[in-house]
């Protein structure tokens, strides 16, 4: 004889059988944490979206900033530097994405960062390492090679035109970003940062181009701009 209990009806030995309602009860339970959890997302998504409008004024302030301040250096210069931005986005378009040369750099940046998790997703966007490895070697190789400040500004041009648009592709493409806002505002502080970063490089090659002022009328401006939003939203006439 078998020591098992005989089964009636519709009763299984893999569903045991449980009170009325508590199924109905868990299923309930999981559905609200998900529903919060979405909400919690979204409200979330709210907040970065919020944020990078605010960044925008920043992001057209520091444009502008710096494109003064390199009218101030030699004109062939600034021919080199815009031929790099101009040469990439021809190449990326019409020719041939370079996103492998993209990733090369990704992969370099996250390898440096390996070790400090809050960094390690954050300064491959963050960090455009083909311009900073260009500026770490200037001071070497001028010593060598006297007339390398046209291609050295050319190469600039290139590789941060190249960061930009790839870091701006990946964040775009990720799912689940809610008004975009992740993209507006971690796009719009990349582009300030790598900015900043590119000002003060070429602070330090040219001697008509200073940080200090970049950054004073980048300030002052995006001050301006803030202000007369407010006067207009919440001062009455």
């Amino acid at each position: 004889m078998s020591d098992l209990p005989e089964l009636n009806g519709d009763q299984s030995l893999s569903e045991p059988q449980l009170e009325p309602g508590i199924a109905e009860e868990e299923g309930a339970g999981g559905g609200f944490k998900q529903k919060l959890a979405e909400l919690g997302q979204k409200l979330f998504g709210i907040t970065k979206f919020i944020f990078g409008l605010l960044l925008l004024p920043f992001v057209y302030t520091v444009t502008v900033g710096f494109i003064n301040e390199l009218s101030l250096i030699d004109h062939a210069d600034r021919v080199y530097f815009w031929s790099g931005v101009v040469s990439l986005l021809v190449i990326h378009h019409f020719v041939w994405e370079p996103a492998m040369i993209y990733r090369g750099g990704y992969k370099i940046v996250e390898f440096i960062f390996r070790f400090v998790k809050p960094l390690v997703r954050v300064a491959p966007y963050l960090l455009p390492v083909y311009t900073l490895v260009l500026f770490m070697l200037y001071p070497l190789v001028s010593i060598f090679w006297k007339d390398l400040t046209g291609y050295w500004v050319f190469l600039s041009g290139f590789t941060l035109t190249l960061h930009l648009i790839f870091s701006a592709k990946t964040m775009r493409a990720k799912k689940g970003d809610f008004l975009k806002g992740n993209y507006i505002f971690g796009f719009s502080f990349i582009y300030m940062i790598n900015i900043l970063l590119l000002a003060l490089m070429f602070n330090f090659i040219f001697e008509k181009f200073s940080f200090v002022n970049f950054c004073n009328y980048s300030c002052q401006v995006a001050s301006s701009i803030i202000t007369r939003i407010f006067a207009q939203l919440f001062i009455p006439a």
